[in-house]
């Protein structure tokens, strides 16, 4: 079943904050981390994993709409999804830059949520640029789990109980139907 190989991946992947801001002082770890250490993991437990993104216009602001999806030889899939705001503008990059830079930030969090990684105490969480304020409604909207099976926002409640009760992250409409 993919949500034991799943489960096998979360306890055994181990992504540090190999990264390091200068400017900032602070580690951070980064989607290509993640990925980095996910794929030995990923291949001894005979999953694939593919990430994608589409762009979506809301409030005439754009966002990178990201989705890591788990792939078993069964065909069984989980997906995850994450969003990231695209700057206006950001000094010293084009606009593909921009584009990529929140693209890199969403499927971090897709990652994360996928993977069951805590970045609570990251920088990106609780970084205070002096040259913009940070985007707390986009952190607030990633800062949650996401149920397994349809992709919801799960308050910290319902996944902890999700959690020690089916073993996965489930929203209360799929624990209905778990039962």
């Amino acid at each position: 079943m993919i949500y034991e190989k799943l489960s096998a991946v979360q306890q055994a992947l181990k992504a540090p904050k190999d990264q390091f801001n200068d400017f900032g002082k602070y580690h951070f770890r980064s989607a290509e981390s993640i990925l980095e250490a996910v794929k030995p993991l990923l291949k001894a437990n005979g999953l694939v994993l593919l990430l994608s993104d589409e762009m979506e216009e809301t409030g005439g602001r754009v966002y990178v709409h990201a989705t890591a999806e788990l792939i078993d030889l069964n065909n069984e899939h989980i997906s995850v999804h994450a969003y990231a705001r695209e700057e206006e503008s950001k000094k010293g990059m084009d606009a593909s830059q921009v584009t990529g830079a929140a693209s890199s930030y969403a499927r971090k969090y897709a990652l994360n949520g996928l993977f069951c990684i805590d970045d609570n105490k990251d920088s990106d969480f609780t970084n205070r640029n002096e040259e913009t304020e940070p985007d707390l409604t986009r952190i607030k909207k990633e800062d949650f789990p996401y149920c397994a099976v349809c992709g919801a926002r799960l308050p910290d409640k319902v996944h902890k109980f999700s959690l020690s009760k089916y073993g996965r992250p489930l929203c209360m409409e799929c624990q209905k139907k778990e039962k």
